[in-house]
């Protein structure tokens, strides 16, 4: 065996005639040539990936200046295949980093395989100086337009692939069925339909952009699966889901990318049922390689290997954390601190406890990848492109998606949009910030500092002193608004200052959080807000509530003092003008929750919950509870307004009844009976009368989108198939219920039925 795996390379001098250098071969056919040179250090080494810190000249995140002699020792001597992050830094500074990097893995090493570096550019280019940054993925999904999601895709990929950036750590897949859960920002909403538009058209966006030729990148779906539904809450904390649950909603949205493409996929940090994900051969084997068909890398999250021992406590000691996680499917392990993984992986090999065969699965992935992405032809940076970073086309594409983003929740007596004012009061802890607009993964971690924003971003109040050009904008800061225990002299004083404000723009909600230091107990909106809110309301000008935040923080305590209620959700680097633009009236919102806005915080519930969700003695509610009329969300799914209105009229369906092999095509007209132009959300739902699995009382099956001008109609189509109303056993296998179903849009239903 050792003769097996020491195989040296001994025709150095003629590499370029090696089969694996030759790109006229097919990618399996290199992979085949290139494995039986490679040594069992160096196949482990392609499966294991090290942070920044271990090969730059400080040992810290922020610091992108590689240290040539560490990057020389994990190359040559631990024969390491990918590296991983930094922080936000100029493109010429990503350049000269990954030049150098490359050029020790493909010039100095004995076969000259290049490594992969992968990056959390989470919604653009996150960790370069001047990129464009779009909405985070709350608010793409709000947009419910396929496009914005691959257009960030798109641009996040022109913007860094020329780094040498070719693995990206996103798009994100989970659900975001858990308000608490400090994570929630990042998903495309609670909806399975919803987040696998979304996340298909960010993979086809980013892998398949021509403009990065010839360099390709490959996209990451996370977290691979039930991640975002934690019971307590918290990141990382326990997920309680029965496999049909998880064939029903957790899959859907992966199995979509999957099936557009998507390269890899990186694995669930905690755990489903007891078991963690990572340790999971269920779940990475049996369900996303046989089942899904996936056929890409696997990647854990940061040291979760290490934390089967530490975290979970299923592993007594590192050498079985790597056993158990390599057999259940991982093919790279994100280590990312120590050589452990190494020593221990070779150890395993050498005592007979992994086969070589195993290794030699996950290693033929990894280098698939590399070929697939054209590493070995085109292995290096290019810095021939840097003015597409940040330019004003891209700029405007990240404008568009934060614009149709913000979602109008509230608007009595027609206080938006403000037309021709003297004097707005601008206040609140998001008034002036850059950072909070952006949230977590933008530029640094859990967010950059405030001076680290380009100065060319706008604040909320910056950019309504641009949208209102004769009005005086005046920012109070928290010095000026009084606290509780000040006295009432005060209060009087501060609210007078207010009186006679064409509007208050009151920007609350959020600081900038990531991933587990995002952790609460209270989804209240902090009482400090609270009591601000309170004062301000006892003003006589006007107050509108701006919400920039990552969840949905619960405003009963002032949802009946203030006049308009915005959510901003985190918009990103344009966010600012779009909020202004809204508040003026140049863009008609048209956004709508991609999730339910829960009205308490002891019971909070998706959109699509069971019927017997919701308990009432009340027969009458019960019957309502079954019709999917009752709701206990502020905001339900899919809520919105606009300063137009829409009504729904003649929604017909072509026949009554279908068979297993028909179909029914679904009409309705969306007619603009409102006063100005303005954009509808087209949202179809399907419900189960009865079912063997106890169904949702509603799905959504098909969205789209239609602008209107006043008093102008359009006719709508939605085609009803068998598979539209089929749902997954416990195994996946599909069941169609034979019986009664209904088609529901807008405030129109119409019943239909499936025999046969």
């Amino acid at each position: 065996m050792t003769n097996q795996w020491h195989r040296p390379e001994t025709n150095k001098g003629s590499m370029h005639a090696l089969p694996y250098k030759n790109s006229s071969l097919s990618a399996p056919e290199r992979v085949d040539d290139l494995m039986q040179r490679l040594t069992l250090p160096e196949k482990i080494g392609q499966m294991t990936q090290l942070d920044i810190t271990m090969i730059n000249t400080t040992g810290k995140q922020k610091d992108v200046d590689l240290d040539p002699e560490k990057a020389r020792d994990m190359i040559l001597n631990h024969h390491i295949g990918s590296f991983l992050n930094g922080e936000a830094a100029p493109a010429r500074t990503w350049y000269e980093f990954m030049r150098e990097l490359m050029r020790i893995s493909v010039e100095e090493t004995r076969l000259g395989i290049p490594v992969i570096f992968g990056i959390d550019h989470i919604h653009g280019a996150s960790y370069l100086e001047g990129a464009t940054i779009f909405p985070q993925g709350i608010n793409l999904a709000a947009s419910f337009n396929p496009g914005h999601a691959r257009n960030t895709g798109r641009v996040t990929a022109v913007e860094a692939a020329d780094l040498g950036h070719h693995w990206i750590f996103t798009p994100i897949l989970d659900l975001g069925v858990q308000p608490l859960w400090p994570r929630l920002w990042e998903t495309f909403g609670e909806d399975p339909h919803l987040a696998a538009s979304m996340g298909a058209a960010f993979v086809n966006g980013l892998q398949n952009c021509e403009e990065t030729a010839p360099l390709k990148l490959a996209a990451t779906g996370k977290h691979f699966l039930g991640y975002s539904d934690p019971r307590s809450g918290w990141d990382r904390t326990p997920a309680c889901l029965s496999m049909q649950q998880i064939h029903e909603f957790h899959r859907p949205s992966f199995q979509k990318a999957v099936d557009a493409g998507l390269r890899t996929i990186m694995t669930n940090s905690g755990e489903i049922n007891g078991v963690p994900v990572v340790a999971s051969h269920e779940i990475l084997t049996r369900l996303l390689r046989d089942q899904m068909g996936f056929e890409g890398v696997i990647v854990t999250d940061w040291d979760d290997i290490g934390k089967l021992v530490n975290f979970h406590y299923t592993a007594e000691n590192f050498k079985q954390a790597t056993c158990d996680a390599v057999m259940a499917g991982i093919d790279m392990s994100m280590t990312p601190l120590h050589l452990e993984f190494n020593t221990s992986l070779l150890e395993l090999v050498e005592e007979g406890r992994i086969t070589g065969e195993r290794i030699d699965e996950s290693v033929r992935r990894i280098l698939t990848l590399k070929f697939e992405l054209g590493l070995f032809e085109h292995p290096y940076p290019r810095d021939d492109r840097f003015e597409r970073i940040g330019c004003r086309d891209n700029r405007q594409q990240a404008l568009d998606a934060a614009r149709e983003s913000l979602v109008l929740l509230k608007n009595d007596n027609r206080v938006l949009p403000v037309k021709k004012p003297s004097r707005i009061g601008i206040l609140g802890p998001s008034a002036n910030s850059r950072r909070n607009l952006c949230g977590g993964w933008t530029i640094a971690w859990q967010g950059g500092r405030e001076s680290q924003y380009p100065d060319h971003i706008h604040t909320i109040y910056t950019a309504l002193a641009e949208e209102f050009p004769d009005a005086e904008v005046h920012h109070f800061g928290p010095d000026d608004i009084p606290a509780p225990k000040d006295a009432a002299a005060s209060r009087a004083s501060f609210i007078e200052k207010l009186n006679g404000m064409d509007v208050l723009v009151y920007a609350g909600g959020e600081e900038p959080y990531c991933e587990f230091a995002g952790n609460i107990t209270d989804l209240g909106l902090p009482e400090n807000q609270v009591h601000e809110l309170k004062l301000l309301s006892e003003s006589t000008s006007p107050l509108v509530l701006v919400l920039v935040q990552g969840r949905p923080r619960l405003i009963n305590d002032v949802i009946d003092i203030v006049d308009a209620i915005l959510f901003a959700g985190l918009p990103g680097f344009e966010g600012a003008g779009a909020i202004a633009n809204v508040i003026s009236g140049r863009v008609n919102p048209s956004g709508r929750m991609p999730i339910s806005y829960p009205m308490n915080p002891s019971h909070y519930l998706p959109y699509n919950h069971k019927k017997s969700n919701l308990y009432f003695f009340d027969p009458a509610v019960a019957n309502q509870i079954v019709q999917g009329s009752v709701t206990n969300s502020l905001f339900p799914f899919g809520y919105g307004l606009s300063y137009t209105t829409f009504e729904y009229s003649d929604l017909t369906l072509d026949a009554r009844s279908m068979d297993t092999e028909g179909s029914i095509k679904a009409t309705v007209k969306v007619s603009n009976t409102g006063r100005v132009e303005g954009v509808d959300t087209v949202l179809w739902f399907t419900s189960t009368h009865v079912g063997r699995i106890t169904r949702p009382v509603k799905e959504l099956k098909h969205f789209e989108k239609v602008r209107l001008k006043p008093g102008e109609s359009a006719t709508l189509t939605f085609v009803i198939t068998p598979d539209q109303v089929a749902y997954p056993d416990e195994n996946g296998d599909l069941i169609l219920e034979k019986g009664k179903y209904s088609i529901m849009a807008g405030d129109k239903k119409q019943e239909f039925r499936i025999t046969g």
